[in-house]
């Protein structure tokens, strides 16, 4: 019993956990797997049968429970593969992970090879299903390709030409099977299953222990020796160590990074990249840190492997929080189907192209088609920062190590040969293979002596060439190459291997360094944004939801702009969440490893840099530490720390186990299911651990219990995380069901936290324009929560998809509503019956027939989009419309009322037919009517938009017809319309034009001609067909001659007009209009002040300059794309220029004899005329130079008013006057003036203000705030004056 304890109690520090055989139970014989899809068209040479694990060592380990079902179908994840002596039949090599609940990871290393079948019932059992299959299936009696059985993915085209079956095989055992004629074989597995991944180790350890089954010779001691050494002991190296142990025929080494360096990978990432070239894995990373779907194909299981391994090591130092699936088995094809963040590894089966593979979702899809060097990525999504710099960079550690940084090995990848074998291939391919070798440098650069021969043949070869200019280019060193034979030496008696291994260790620290340091760079500051709100770790994990531990605004802020649409998008990834929620709780416990090196890493750039402006500034920085990190590496490997016991002979029974060339013996399972009682290292270890267990009770009583804080944690971190990896030993329909239960439940979780994170960051924006509070969202930020709600959406519509159409779900749905919904109204325009009730006119909008909500019409506006190619785009863009017509929920809501659509589309299990979830989620959507978003316009700024335009006059005074020629000109943030005619009298119209953006401002004029060319105006109204926008532009005045100011066009200010409060489904909550805020809502409107019989205080008039100059400020001290229209806030309801007309006309003698009256704009031209002539008569002379000037430009603005061609009237010459005052900075001259000119006491009461020096003054002291912003005029103010 004791030797059991001590073999478990070791087990976490034990090199490996499990030695396992799997293959073929002669005793069930030959079972198809039906999992794996059946294929009875195909020969049985290439159909799949099931695999068992025949045997595992020892039987379990208490630390990592053994996994009998994952285990096999990681092991043989397409079943077992049976060869004839025809095929090719190269060993393989590929690993596999298996991740726990709790995120932890295990490693599985495979090494398949193919042994002799023995058993004559299976050979029969072989030749039967093969002659039914002949006798089913006439023609496929013709030859067929040699070597494609389901296991062997790797054999390709090329292989098929080398294999020696392809020259002489006769017609009939060519993919046959005769057992009178041919030899069996079929594939065996052995595994290792370790804790961390020393991948090259356990590689050369089974590919030793193959060679000794294989080789003529028995091995130096019973196979059960090298099991027994390296289970029981072999320890794991320490942190920061190396450890050299005994494999069969050599020793290995293998070596494990110390604390402060990064974690270990062992895995080629110099594979990755040569496989998928420098470019397209940059783009991967970055589909990574953004956490869409990533899905990798393959014909190679280790590819997989490779690739997955290679990209989630370069994440440090975030962890992918998400389902992680490498291998992913083919009874497992059905979790594609998740509707979460993936990354998961796809075989491809061989001669299927890419076109054939039916994905449940695309949208945010990025598949990497590994064999083929190419990936397809979603659209449009933000790079990550100084992309051209990281790829240089990249590069020239590549090329340093003479790989190309274009990418693409060849497609014939060259098998794991077992060393010491030899794999033959045609001359005439020689070349092309030594080619090959040297520009991916598959071999290192060691090349023997037929291949240096060879290369010599090559030296004025154009790909050589080309690879040489490329290094010369990038001003990189090709390291020479070495001719070394094979096994040979190399360098300080190193064999070609461990060359191999050491040049993959220094390769892969480099290419990580680079891409740590980007993430040291861009946050270097990020604990200052931590939020540390809680007191203790308890009251943090359970109020974890409500609590914000960033701050994500703040952050953004202090960030260099070209990295913004990158951040702001990675913030919000469960990646991050992590991270930080891992730097909060390391006040109350030790820190997390990885955060550990890399706040490690962020403390010594401070150290070096002091905060250098560097960090905030977007200046690439290259990584400066890729030579120590090699060098560590070096130092380990050529010295050599522990040595672990050599294997050596056990007690064990004579006359078992038995040497049998070829065939791997049954192992005594009694000498390998304990370890040894005695071994000092094994007992050390036990030691440790309890001592460690110890410390974890005591902690535990301390802090909370443990399973208590990991079931928080597992609730905390939001989807996903307790579903990292899909349960591979119960497949049964219940579990299947749980599993889709659990995403439903996590995506309503989701949609609830989008839409309140989209309202809270929304509210809080417009919160400030009301005057309360900081502003916390920023336009960049908006979108990015726009686009992770589309995202979001995509994945609900394309969960239970019965089949897959199109790359977007939503889309394809809403095609199938629209077709159903008009082949009923082509119908119902066949009956006669009358169509529903009449729209009703809506209020708000007089004379503006009211628009219909309709999913369609939708649809339809976007469907004529030419700027938009794509599905996905098509589903983005409606989604954006829905959103800001406030119909999002509402139009959801109808499409899933067909419900004989939705159960033709969807499966029971998916989300949309989860009835209590789907209403929750439609409730959850319609809480965004409650604020405003321009996600529409702001985006699609090039497109084509009708708009209409309704003038209203004023109908009581029966001048609602007018001889002259209307006009109109419509301005917005993006641009104007142009002048556009209106017919006379009809007084509405519609036209096309770019989208202008949000609305601003109208000017309307006529041509006077005819005899009623006076016209009184209430207002215009603008609307813009597509997204429903009114606005209203009110007016409320006379254009004429010789009528109110005598104005033949005014500029009319502009306002989103509210919409109608009968409109069903919460389309009239709304927040209050942007220009206003609640001091000025309240309050009496300025216009109302300056009405009729109402004369405003002095107190209430300078409160109104205040308001309008402080609008001002805040507009300016806004993010640039923030600002909102600045003509609104000088010449607006509430505007400067009101504002300053009110300060004006106080105590202004106004009305005169005959009551002909007198504007303002009358007493500054008198004042300029006063001036201009008394210039004449030299009384000017006297005053000091400044004043001089300023008259001169007083004088100088206003005679170029008087002189344009527009005929703006007096009220118009005077906000004219103030606009160009305020943004020429010459206000504050023109005032004082103005009331030191004499003409002010004719025209003024005692009483003015104007006439009041200390308000004068302070009035002085307001504007000149306003010196500090850099005030641009909208073109159709200022059009036609020539200064």
């Amino acid at each position: 019993m004791s030797g059991t304890n001590a073999a478990s109690g070791a087990a976490p520090c034990r090199f490996a956990h499990y030695f396992v055989i799997c293959g073929i139970d002669t005793e069930t014989g030959l079972e198809p797997d039906e999992l794996a899809g059946e294929n009875f068209e195909q020969s049985p040479l290439k159909r799949t049968f099931k695999s068992k694990v025949l045997a595992h060592y020892p039987e379990n380990v208490e630390w990592n429970p053994f996994d009998q079902d994952a285990v096999n179908m990681l092991c043989m994840p397409k079943g077992l593969s049976f060869r004839t002596q025809a095929d090719s039949r190269e060993p393989q090599f590929h690993s596999f992970l298996i991740t726990r609940e709790d995120g932890s990871r295990t490693y599985g290393f495979v090494h398949t090879f193919y042994e002799e079948v023995t058993s004559p019932q299976i050979c029969s059992a072989m030749q039967t299903l093969y002659q039914m299959h002949q006798a089913e299936n006439p023609s496929s009696a013709t030859p067929s390709s040699s070597s494609s059985s389901s296991m062997d993915s790797l054999a390709s085209s090329l292989d098929e030409a080398d294999s020696p079956s392809s020259s002489s095989c006769r017609s009939a055992a060519c993919g046959g099977y005769d057992a009178s004629r041919d030899t069996l074989y079929v594939s065996k597995a052995l595994c290792l299953i370790t804790p961390m991944p020393f991948m090259h180790g356990c590689r050369r350890f089974l590919s030793q222990m193959h060679r000794a089954v294989t080789a003529a010779s028995p091995p130096p001691l019973p196979l059960e020796s090298y099991v027994h050494n390296i289970l029981y002991e072999v320890p794991l190296p320490p942190p920061g160590r190396s450890l050299k142990f005994h494999g069969v025929y050599e020793p290995i080494v293998c070596q494990r990074p110390g604390p402060g360096e990064l974690p270990l990978a062992d895995f080629p990432l110099g594979q990755t990249f040569t496989l998928l070239g420098v470019e397209n894995l940059v783009q991967l990373f970055n589909c990574t840190l953004l956490e869409m779907q990533i899905l990798l194909y393959s014909q190679d299981y280790q590819r997989l492997m490779t690739v997955a391994e290679g990209i989630t090591t370069l994440l440090f130092p975030f962890q992918w929080q998400h389902v992680y699936v490498p291998i992913l088995p083919a009874s497992l094809l059905h979790f594609l189907d998740a509707p979460v963040p993936y990354l998961m590894g796809l075989q491809s089966k061989e001669g299927t192209d890419r076109s054939k593979l039916e994905l449940p979702q695309e949208a945010n899809l990025c598949f990497v088609d590994i064999d083929n060097h190419c990936i397809e990525l979603p659209e449009d999504f933000p790079q990550f920062p100084n992309k051209p710099e990281f790829i240089q960079e990249l590069s020239e550690v590549l090329l340093r190590y003479g790989i190309s940084p274009v990418g693409g090995a060849p497609p014939t990848f060259v098998p794991t040969t077992t060393p010491g074998s030899v794999s033959t291939r045609h001359p005439g391919l020689k070349s092309q293979q030594a080619l090959r070798e040297l520009e991916d440098d598959g071999r290192n650069g060691n090349l023997g002596g037929e291949q240096l021969a060879v290369l010599e043949l090559l030296q004025g070869n154009a790909t050589l060439e080309r690879l040489q200019a490329l290094a010369k280019r990038t001003g990189v060193r090709v390291e020479a190459l070495r001719g070394v034979g094979g096994e040979g030496e190399g360098q300080g008696g190193r064999t070609a291997i461990e060359e191999e291994e050491l040049r993959n260790a220094k390769l892969n620290v480099q290419l990580r360094e680079v891409f740590a340091s980007r993430f040291t760079t861009m946050f270097a500051d990020y604990e200052a944004f931590v939020i540390q709100s809680a007191p203790d770790l308890e009251s943090w994990l359970t109020n974890r939801e409500q609590m914000h531990n960033f701050d994500k605004a703040s952050f953004l802020s202090d960030q260099p702009e070209p990295y913004l649409p990158f951040l702001s998008h990675f913030i919000e990834t469960q990646m991050f969440a992590t991270f930080i929620d891992n730097k909060i709780m390391s006040q109350w416990e030790e820190k997390e490893p990885l955060l550990r090196v890399f706040d490690g890493r962020i403390d010594k750039a401070r150290l070096y840099n002091v905060r250098a402006p560097s960090l905030r500034s977007s200046n690439y920085q290259r990584c400066t530490v890729l030579k120590e990190s090699a060098q560590a590496i070096e130092q380990r490997l050529m010295k050599i720390d522990h040595t672990a016991i050599h294997p050596h002979l056990l007690d064990m029974k004579i006359g078992q186990g038995k040497y049998e060339q070829g065939f791997f013996p049954k192992l005594q399972s009694d000498v390998l299911s304990v370890g040894p009682t005695n071994n000092k290292w094994s007992s050390r270890t036990a030691t440790a651990q309890r001592r460690k267990d110890r410390h974890r009770q005591q902690t535990e009583h301390l802090t909370l219990d443990n399973d208590l804080k990991e079931k928080y944690m597992q609730e905390a971190r939001s989807l996903g995380k307790n579903l990292r990896q899909p349960k591979l030993s119960d497949l049964s329909p219940a579990v299947i069901a749980q599993t889709n239960w659990k995403f439903v439940e996590g995506l309503l979780k989701e949609c609830r936290m989008k839409t309140k994170r989209m309202l809270v960051e929304k509210m809080g924006r417009e919160a400030v324009e009301l005057g309360h509070g900081e502003a916390n969202i920023t336009g960049l930020e908006e979108n990015t929560l726009i686009a992770s709600l589309c995202d979001l959406l995509e994945r609900i519509w394309s969960h239970g998809l019965q089949v897959k159409q199109g790359k977007s779900a939503l889309w394809s749905h809403l095609l199938h509503y629209q077709a159903r919904e008009e082949k009923l109204e082509q119908q119902q325009a066949e009956s006669p019956v009358s169509n529903g009730p009449e729209r009703r006119k809506s209020e708000s909008s007089i004379g503006m027939p009211s628009l219909r909500a309709s999913v369609i019409q939708d649809m339809r506006h976007i469907q004529s989009m030419g700027e938009i190619k794509t599905d996905v785009g098509r589903a983005r863009a409606w989604i954006r419309l829905s959103l800001e017509k406030k119909l999002l929920s509402q139009h959801l809501k109808q499409l899933l009322t067909r419900q004989a659509l939705t159960k033709k589309l969807y499966k029971r299990y998916a989300f949309l037919r989860c009835e209590e979830e789907k209403e929750q989620f439609l409730f959850h959507l319609l809480s965004l009517n409650t604020v405003d978003y321009f996600c529409f316009t702001s985006v699609f700024t090039t497109i084509m938009i009708p708009y209409r335009a309704v003038i209203i006059p004023i109908k009581k005074l029966s001048n609602a017809m007018t001889t002259s020629n209307p006009w109109v000109c419509v301005s917005g943030e993006l641009g104007d319309s142009g002048v556009r005619q209106i017919t006379k009298n009809i007084l509405e119209m519609t036209f096309d034009c770019q989208n202008l953006g949000k609305l601003t401002t109208v000017q309307l004029g006529h041509d006077n001609s005819g005899l009623l060319a006076k016209w009184l105006v209430d207002c215009v109204m603008v609307r813009n067909e597509i997204t429903g926008h009114t606005y209203k532009f009110p007016c409320g005045r006379w254009l004429g001659k010789g009528v109110d100011d005598g104005s033949l066009e005014r500029v009319l200010i502009g306002e989103l007009a509210l919409p109608n409060a009968d409109e069903d489904f919460g389309r009239g909550c709304r927040t209050p209009d942007m220009q206003h805020s609640p001091g000025q809502t309240r309050r009496v409107s300025i216009t109302s002040m300056g009405g009729r019989g109402y004369k405003p205080t002095s107190a209430q008039i300078q409160e109104a300059i205040g308001e309008a100059v402080n609008s001002i400020c805040k507009h300016f001290h806004k993010p640039e794309k923030e600002r909102g229209s600045l003509t609104i806030l000088l010449c607006g309801e509430v505007g400067l220029v009101g504002a300053l007309e009110l300060f004006f006309h106080n105590g202004f003698k106004s009305a005169r004899l005959f009551q002909k009256t007198v504007f303002v704009w009358d007493f500054v031209e008198k004042a300029v005329a006063y001036m201009e002539s008394a210039d004449q008569m030299g009384d000017m002379q006297e005053t000091a130079e400044p004043l001089g000037l300023t008259c001169v430009s007083l004088c100088h603005y206003v005679s170029a008013i008087n002189s344009s061609p527009r005929n703006i009237g007096k009220d118009g010459k005077f906000q004219l006057l103030v606009c160009l005052g305020a943004r020429d900075r010459l206000l504050i001259q023109w005032l004082p003036l103005l009331v030191e000119c004499p003409v002010i006491q004719r025209m003024y009461e005692e009483s003015a203000l104007l006439r009041d020096r200390t308000t004068v003054n302070a009035l002085i002291a307001v504007l000149q705030t306003l010196h500090d912003f850099p005030i641009t005029l909208e073109a159709s103010l200022v059009k036609g004056i020539d200064l």
